[in-house]
């Protein structure tokens, strides 16, 4: 994922939360709200209740490489925040990928915000 399409400023992480539409599952938060940039922009936050630094780490670079596989997917302009649950520890990363990809073809049916 490159750098221009990740959400980094604590600002924009709270914005995106506060006043943003959400959808959940088992494994996952998504927090969503539109942009006028023209591309889609990433943050993912993995908290401390689901392990060490390397654990937390490695769970990013996980759904990293499912926003890359998956990006043509759903090219719609949003800003997203993803905020892993500690479900994701007892499944597999095929089990992770089709949970993240349900809820973004859940996200491409809902309207869009305000």
């Amino acid at each position: 994922m490159k750098k221009a399409l990740v959400v980094k400023k604590q600002e924009d992480f709270n914005r995106i939360i506060q006043n943003g539409k959400c959808l959940k599952n088992r494994n996952f938060v998504i927090y969503f709200e539109s942009n006028d940039l023209g591309y889609d922009k990433f943050g993912i936050s993995v908290g401390k209740k689901i392990g060490k630094a390397v654990v937390r780490n490695k769970y990013k670079r996980k759904v990293r490489s499912i926003i890359d596989e998956y990006k043509k997917v759903y090219q719609n302009s949003r800003n997203y925040i993803i905020i892993l649950r500690k479900n994701c520890l007892e499944i597999s990363h095929e089990e992770i990928k089709t949970s993240f990809f349900n809820l973004m073809k859940k996200e491409k049916g809902a309207k869009d915000e305000k």
